[in-house]
């Protein structure tokens, strides 16, 4: 048989094929030659070639309407996996997932970004093994990495640009340096950007406009509009922390202006706040706790920082006009508080058009955002078209 490559007429036009099968819902030849449009002995040809591709199975027949039963074929999502990282500024989470975005093993560590990034990485590249291990696969079965970082990433290299909490960072090649070791396809993305993709793939499948905030050592916003992901010209899309609250403190951020929304209302910022009362409080952690206690002066503070927050949110409103505002991060867990700050100026200071639909809720996703976005990040990376071609030319 002729090798088949990208312009062959098998390839150029299995990607179409592939597309309806990917939700995973099993047709039959002649269910995708209806939908296509293409004949039958096109179709049949194309789904051959995925079946021996391995990523596409048969699932069964479907009901004969006389003579043998139709074969019925949808997605093999065990066919290959992924490897899902989400750095944080003082946490490292690594999952191996299938196709299908399922959890197949996982780990998670304390790790400070501090650190650097080959000592992070070399991290990330043991875990890996030890996941693939764990799970009966090896490094030919991985057929794409998605990273997220908490730090500003130009899309196009996957390298972070001065990204203030990541010393050692700064157009670091984490693609290159993780390629080299793991082999294979490496996307990295801002941590809240995989943070919105993650929420949205896992509780808000329908909605095309939706604005994840991140609020824990920083603030930052995940901007999905039309049902994607909205980077800007240079990736920093989203990035209200360095926003100035209008009306708000004249205190110093460490990107070195005044009056940020990070230096006001993170998690930090709200430890500050509170030790200035006297109150302990190291941390966000800290404040996480004394809100739980029930603190009257931490649960003050929490809806302060909400109303900070809405006040930056209530501009995105007005631009974006989303549907949905998801509040996500470890700040997050001080549950009500800070959302009622967010919703009291929000739904007072935008456009009622703006607001009358538009839902402000707690992560649903919680710690397991980014994770889940990197898988799908690296899932969608590898399930493209393009991805499919080279996967042809290689057989």
């Amino acid at each position: 048989m002729p090798r088949e490559t990208r312009d062959s007429p098998v390839s150029s036009g299995v990607g179409e094929v592939f597309q309806l099968l990917r939700d995973g819902v099993p047709r039959t030849r002649a269910d995708l030659a209806k939908t296509t449009g293409l004949a039958r002995s096109t179709v049949a040809a194309r789904v051959d070639a995925l079946v021996r591709l391995g990523l596409v199975s048969p699932v069964g027949d479907a009901l004969s309407t006389g003579g043998r039963p139709p074969s019925q074929f949808a997605l093999n999502p065990q066919a290959r996996v992924v490897l899902a990282a989400d750095l944080g500024a003082s946490h490292a989470r690594v999952a191996l997932t299938d196709l299908s975005g399922l959890t197949l093993a996982e780990r998670t560590e304390d790790i400070a970004i501090s650190l650097g990034p080959e000592e992070v990485l070399t991290w990330v590249v043991q875990t890996a093994e030890l996941l693939l291990h764990e799970a009966g696969r090896d490094r030919g079965d991985l057929a794409a990495i998605g990273m997220g970082v908490p730090g500003p990433v130009e899309h196009e290299s996957g390298q972070p640009v001065n990204p203030p909490i990541m010393p050692g960072w700064d157009r670091f090649d984490i693609p290159a340096w993780i390629g080299r070791h793991l082999e294979a396809p490496v996307l990295v993305d801002n941590d809240v950007n995989i943070m919105a993709l993650g929420e949205r793939s896992a509780a808000w499948p329908t909605v095309d406009h939706l604005i994840f905030v991140k609020v824990a050592t920083g603030i930052g916003a995940g901007l999905i509009s039309g049902g994607a992901l909205q980077r800007g010209a240079q990736g920093v899309a989203g990035d209200i922390g360095h926003v100035r609250v209008p009306g708000g403190a004249d205190i110093p951020c460490h990107c070195g202006n005044r009056g940020c929304l990070e230096a006001l209302a993170s998690g930090p910022a709200m430890a500050r706040t509170l030790r200035s009362q006297g109150i302990e409080a190291h941390d966000g952690g800290d404040v996480v706790a004394l809100v739980k206690q029930g603190n009257v002066e931490a649960v003050q503070t929490v809806r302060q920082a909400g109303r900070d927050i809405g006040e930056v949110l209530t501009t995105c409103v007005s631009l974006i006009n989303p549907s949905v505002i998801a509040i996500g991060g470890s700040m997050a867990r001080v549950g009500e508080h800070l959302l009622a700050g967010v919703r009291e100026v929000v739904y007072t200071r935008s456009m009622p058009l703006a607001t009358e639909h538009l839902t402000i809720a707690q992560s649903v996703t919680a710690e397991r955002a980014a994770v889940l976005g990197a898988s799908m990040l690296a899932v969608e990376h590898a399930l493209s078209p393009e991805s499919l071609s080279r996967q042809f030319e290689a057989r």
